[in-house]
C-alpha cells in the first residue's frame, strides 16, 4: 500500500512537471525545455512500465494474503500479464482450490460425525479442561436422566443429581469400567481423551449393557432353577412318600411309637417346606405374559390399599396416600402390577421394622408412581447389587423379590429406580411408557 501511494505521488509530480515545461515550451523555443520535456515523458513511460511489472504483481500478492487472512477460499486472483507473477498467481489459485476442497471435505466429515454421534445409542459427553460439560448427545442425556441439554451445560459431573454421573466422575483417566446402578441398569463407561489443537480434551463414552447382561443372567439362573427344582422336587416327593408310609406303619404297632411318629411328621413338613421353597424360585421363571390394558393408576393403588394397610398395621407403620387428582391412565397388567406393588410395600415395611412412615405418591407429568419409606436406607455398596439374581440383605431372604419386580416392570415397558436420597427417604420410582408396549417381544426399558 505504501509503495503504491509513493508511485502515485511520484506520477503526479512528473505530470505536474511535464505540464509546467509544456507551458513554457509554448512560449519559448529553448532547447533545454525540449530536453526536459523528453526526460519527463520518458520517466512517465518508465514509471508506467515499472508499475505493471512490479507494483501490480505486489498488489495482487497482497490481495492474496488478505484472502488467506480472512479465510476466503472461494475467491481467486486475476492474471497480471507478467510471466513470473502469473506463475505465483496460478500457484496461489491452485492452493486456494485445494484449501477449499479440504475445508469442504472436513465440513462434510464433521457433519457426518455430528449426525452419527447424535443418533448413536452410545452416550457421548465432551468435557472442558475444568471437567465441565461442553457437549453431549441425546443418548447421554437419557443415561444421565435429564430432559434438556441446557440443564447440564457448564456443570461438572459430580454436581449432577444422577447416580451414573456420580460413578463416572470417580473414573480415573484413560480407564474403562462396568457400572451397575440402583435401577438395574448396567453400563460400560470409558473416560478417554482426544487431541484438538495440541491439547487433550477429556470425554466420556457410556454404553448400555443392561439388555445383554440381563438376558445372560436370566438364561443362566433359569437353567439353574429348573435343574434344582426338578432334582429337589423328585427327591422330596420320594422321601415324603417313604416317610408317610413309615409313619402309617408305626401307627399299627402295639409298641409306644408316638415320638417316632412325631419325628416322621416333622420330616414330612420339612420336605414340604423345601418343596415350597424351591417352587418360589421356579415361579420367577414362569411369570406369565402380561395382559396389558389401559387402567387408572390411582384406582389400582387404592384397590391394593386394604392388603397394604394390613401389612403396615401389624408393624405400626403409617401409610400415606398422596395421589394426584388427575388419576392418570397407564398401560399395565393389573394382576402382575398389583403383585409388584405388594412386594414393594412389603420390602419397605421390612426395612422400617416397627414404627415409621410409607408414602405413596402419583404424578401426571411425567406419569410416575413413587413409594418412599423412612427405613434404615440403602448403602452405596448395596445399591449396585439390588437387582442381581439371588442377592438379599435379609438373613433368610431368597433374593427373588426384586428379580420378580424387575422382570414384570421390564415386560410392562416401565423404567424404575430404587435408592436412598439425602433427606433419608428410600424411594422406589416407577415411570410408565406413553404408548402401549409391544407384547410378545422383549421390551428394552432402558432406551425409552
Amino acid at each position: 500500500m505504501r509503495l503504491r501511494t509513493l508511485f502515485f505521488l511520484l506520477g503526479l509530480l512528473l505530470i505536474l512537471a511535464w505540464s509546467i515545461l509544456l507551458f513554457f515550451t509554448l512560449n519559448t523555443k529553448s532547447m533545454l525545455l525540449y530536453v526536459g520535456e523528453g526526460v519527463i515523458s520518458f520517466s512517465l513511460i518508465v514509471l508506467f512500465y515499472f508499475y505493471r511489472k512490479v507494483v501490480k504483481p505486489l498488489n495482487s500478492i497482497a490481495s492474496g494474503m488478505d484472502l488467506l487472512r480472512e479465510q476466503d477460499f472461494s475467491s481467486r486472483l486475476a492474471s497480471v500479464g507478467q510471466a513470473e507473477a502469473d506463475r505465483i498467481v496460478e500457484m496461489f489459485n491452485r492452493m486456494m482450490d485445494q484449501l477449499k476442497n479440504e475445508r469442504l471435505r472436513l465440513r462434510e466429515q464433521n457433519h457426518f460425525l455430528d449426525l452419527l454421534i447424535n443418533v448413536s445409542p452410545m452416550g457421548v459427553i465432551i468435557l472442558t479442561f475444568d471437567e465441565q460439560i461442553s457437549m453431549l448427545n441425546a443418548a447421554a442425556l437419557r443415561f444421565l436422566g435429564y430432559a434438556s441439554v441446557e440443564e447440564l451445560m457448564g456443570k461438572r459431573l459430580d454436581e449432577l443429581d444422577s447416580p451414573l454421573a456420580e460413578e463416572v466422575a470417580r473414573l480415573p483417566k484413560d480407564t474403562t469400567d462396568t457400572i451397575r446402578l440402583s435401577d438395574a441398569k448396567i453400563c460400560r463407561c470409558s473416560r478417554l481423551s482426544f487431541v484438538d489443537r495440541g491439547f487433550a480434551h477429556p470425554f466420556i463414552l457410556v454404553e448400555s449393557l443392561t439388555t445383554e447382561v440381563v438376558k445372560a443372567e436370566k438364561k443362566a439362573y433359569e437353567k439353574v432353577i429348573r435343574m434344582i427344582a426338578h432334582e429337589v422336587n423328585n427327591t422330596t416327593a420320594g422321601i415324603t412318600s417313604t416317610l408317610e408310609t413309615v409313619g402309617e406303619a408305626l401307627e399299627t404297632l402295639e409298641e409306644e411309637t408316638d415320638d417316632l411318629q412325631e419325628v416322621m411328621k416333622v420330616c414330612v413338613e420339612r420336605c414340604w417346606g423345601m418343596s415350597q421353597f424351591i417352587t418360589k424360585f421356579a415361579d420367577v421363571v414362569k411369570i406369565p405374559d402380561p395382559n396389558i390394558e389401559l387402567v387408572r393408576l390411582n384406582d389400582r393403588v387404592i384397590a391394593c390399599g386394604m392388603f397394604m394397610e394390613t401389612i403396615c398395621r401389624e408393624r405400626q407403620i403409617t401409610l400415606h396416600n398422596e395421589l394426584c387428582v388427575e388419576n392418570p391412565k397407564v398401560w399395565i397388567d393389573t394382576v402382575l402390577f398389583e403383585q409388584v406393588l405388594v412386594n414393594i410395600i412389603k420390602n419397605a415395611a421390612e426395612s422400617i421394622g416397627q414404627g415409621g412412615d410409607i408414602f405413596i405418591r402419583t404424578s401426571v407429568s411425567p406419569v410416575m408412581l413413587e413409594i418412599a419409606d423412612s427405613g434404615k436406607g440403602i448403602s452405596k455398596e448395596v445399591e449396585t447389587k439390588l437387582f442381581s439374581p439371588f442377592f438379599s440383605t435379609k438373613p433368610n431372604g431368597q433374593g427373588i423379590g426384586l428379580i420378580f419386580i424387575r422382570e414384570v416392570l421390564t415386560r410392562l415397558g416401565c423404567t424404575f429406580s430404587l435408592r436412598t436420597y439425602a433427606d433419608g427417604l428410600t424411594r422406589f420410582r416407577i415411570s410408565f411408557p406413553e404408548r402401549r408396549p409391544e407384547q410378545g417381544k422383549d421390551t428394552d426399558k432402558y432406551t425409552l
